[in-house]
């Protein structure tokens, strides 16, 4: 399959309803969680502000979603400002009674707006950002469908997304959730406790800069050592300098140089025995049929679950040890 026909396939799984597990939540509380990876992110040169607006309506959204969004925002953002600057996540309450972006109904809203003072978009560049296969990116750095699934998640939680920018002057982006008039959902205690690592190595091969960055981010808070790799050439060049083991190979299945199952085979040479997770937005079977079979893999959809995440990260560790 080339990789056209490949893109077209992970569109369409990704525009499919995926699974999400809503519950009554405060994005304050999603916003403070989440800012604890974003600092692992952004660097030094960046200062993170969080202008969180108390108290706030509650809305009704899966809270791993909504943590996958604003990491991928905040890479992006990240991005735009090489030089260092102001990333901004900030949070109101809103009575809403036009059309401030086009689908709004008057009403209720609570308000997540990500801003950064890098440098900004052009106009041509701006109406197309959350359209699926469009980056600014460079031939093999990326598929374009990053933003494209933030856009998804919003609208499937029942959100709106829209932009704001200026060349030299920074971007905003602003997502509005309709509020709902509800208590918090109270988390059951099993579903409560943390999975984490113990300092395990995990070796992440995934093109999507943003999808890298926040997964290693979130597996690198919930306790494991993180190896990182933008391609499947890359990734056997990291496992074969690392000196240390490495316990699972977690890579996209559609990248540049070497797709994901190939790099399987490759990698079971170099560190046989060890297990290997596949993420993919895929409905074709025939491309999941060339992994492996003896790595018995388990394949993560698009957009990552990222509870999900961790429970199956840790199975298949577990299972090996």
């Amino acid at each position: 399959m080339d990789r056209s026909s490949a893109l077209i396939q992970q569109l369409l799984a990704f525009s499919r309803k995926q699974i999400l597990s809503p519950r009554i939540l405060d994005l304050n509380t999603v916003v403070e969680e989440t800012a604890k990876m974003i600092r692992r992110l952004i660097g030094e040169d960046i200062e993170l502000v969080l202008s969180l607006e108390r108290p706030l309506w509650m809305v009704k959204a899966d809270p791993d979603q909504i943590g996958q969004v604003l990491l991928n925002l905040c890479v992006n953002a990240r991005d735009a400002m090489p030089r260092g600057g102001h990333l901004t996540i900030a949070t109101h309450s809103s009575n809403i009674d036009h059309e401030v972006m086009p689908g709004i109904v008057p009403g209720q809203y609570t308000i997540l707006t990500v801003s950064d003072d890098g440098i900004g978009m052009p106009p041509a560049v701006q109406s197309r950002i959350f359209e699926p296969f469009f980056t600014t990116k460079p031939m093999g750095k990326g598929t374009g469908l990053g933003l494209s699934m933030v856009y998804g998640i919003v609208k499937q939680s029942g959100g709106h997304i829209g932009v704001d920018s200026e060349l030299d002057q920074g971007t905003s982006i602003k997502i509005l959730f309709p509020a709902v008039d509800e208590v918090v959902t109270e988390i059951e205690a099993d579903e409560a406790v943390s999975i984490t690592g113990k300092g395990e190595t995990i070796l992440v091969a995934e093109d999507e800069d943003a999808l890298r960055e926040s997964v290693a981010a979130y597996l690198e808070h919930h306790g494991y050592n993180v190896l990182k790799a933008s391609n499947g050439e890359e990734a056997l060049s990291v496992a074969t300098q690392h000196q240390g083991p490495i316990h699972l190979l977690l890579t996209d299945v559609v990248m540049p140089k070497m797709e994901g199952t190939e790099l399987a085979t490759e990698f079971a040479k170099l560190r046989p025995g060890i297990p290997t997770l596949f993420m993919s937005g895929y409905t074709d079977h025939r491309l999941l049929e060339q992994i492996p079979r003896t790595n018995r893999p388990t394949v993560l959809q698009k957009p990552l679950n990222l509870h999900s995440l961790l429970a199956a990260i840790g199975g298949a560790i577990k299972k090996k040890t």
